[in-house]
């Protein structure tokens, strides 16, 4: 009986144990592979009720935000404010390696204030109606989709665990938030519904994908960026109801007031998620962090790690 040969130093075959298994074979070191294995790790939170409440939040803090800053600084140095603090939150949110709670709220946060500032100068200081922005950034996201869809194959957030992916993702958010902030304009203002009941449209609007979902099967990624893109308007209304003056259909209880409660709000929350871990991926197939690829689908999540079946 011939003695089989011994693994050079540099790899280890960890021999099967089922027929179907998958066999790993590494570089050195490979024999403790399977305790360093760590999963994809997503860069996104689960969506749970708690991602909505803070998502409204965000986008009217936003809003309350901007019009506070513009209003009691020089508006260009405002916007300059908005732009590094949307730069450093998006630095952060790229280079940490998974879903991190406080930081990827704060790049939220800071795209909803940005973002808001932003399409105050498209309008304002361009001119261009609300209509027509409306239109164009409706446009933008779907070439946005269009281009994700074309180079990955799926829109779902729980994909979102590879550079690539992600960078799809924020270039979709920071288009719905602009195409949600136009529309939500263009109700308030040029339709002349007011923000109370431009808000209270909204919100009604906001449950009907949740209800198309369940009730008639709505595609699932569908029915989410619909939503998405509504928690902006929705929001923003009533923060603008609660800031804004009362000759301008508002409560006036003050922007800097609002901006500051609603922040508060924010991060209690976000405190409770990063204690509780709540918004984490659980599950057969996903690990703590996130979803998990698969590695009997011929993907290896350790690098220089390459799969290959048994002889027979």
């Amino acid at each position: 009986m011939t003695t089989p040969p011994a693994p050079d130093r540099d790899s280890v075959v960890v021999e099967p144990t089922r027929p179907n298994a998958v066999y790993l074979r590494a570089r050195r070191g490979a024999t403790r592979i399977w305790h360093r294995i760590t999963p994809a790790m997503s860069k996104v939170p689960e969506i749970t009720l708690l991602f909505w409440v803070i998502k409204v939040l965000t986008t009217a803090m936003g809003e309350a935000t901007s019009d506070f800053l513009v209003f009691q600084i020089d508006p260009v140095i405002a916007v300059i404010l908005g732009a590094i603090g949307l730069a450093i939150a998006m630095t952060l949110q790229l280079l940490v390696r998974r879903y991190v709670a406080w930081i990827y709220w704060l790049a939220v946060a800071m795209v909803a204030v940005f973002g808001t500032m932003a399409a105050d100068v498209v309008h304002i200081g361009l001119r261009v109606p609300y209509a027509v922005s409306t239109v164009f950034f409706g446009l933008a996201l779907a070439v946005v989709f269009v281009a994700w869809y074309a180079a990955e194959k799926t829109l779902s957030i729980h994909s979102i665990y590879t550079p690539r992916r992600e960078l799809f993702y924020w270039a979709t958010v920071m288009t719905a938030f602009a195409l949600g902030t136009a529309a939500g304009d263009m109700t308030a203002n040029t339709m002349g519904l007011g923000y109370f009941t431009s808000g209270v449209v909204f919100a009604v609007l906001f449950v009907l994908p949740a209800l198309a979902y369940r009730l008639f099967r709505l595609n699932a990624i569908a029915a989410f960026w619909v939503a998405y893109i509504l928690t902006r308007p929705f929001g923003a209304s009533f923060a603008d109801w609660a800031g804004k003056s009362k000759s301008l259909s508002g409560l006036g209880l003050g922007t800097g007031e609002a901006s500051v409660v609603l922040t508060v709000l924010i991060v209690i929350l976000v405190g409770y998620l990063t204690v509780t871990r709540k918004d984490t991926t659980h599950g057969p197939g996903r690990g703590a962090e996130g979803p998990v690829r698969r590695l009997d689908q011929g993907d290896s999540v350790v690098p220089g790690v390459r799969l290959r079946r048994p002889r027979r």
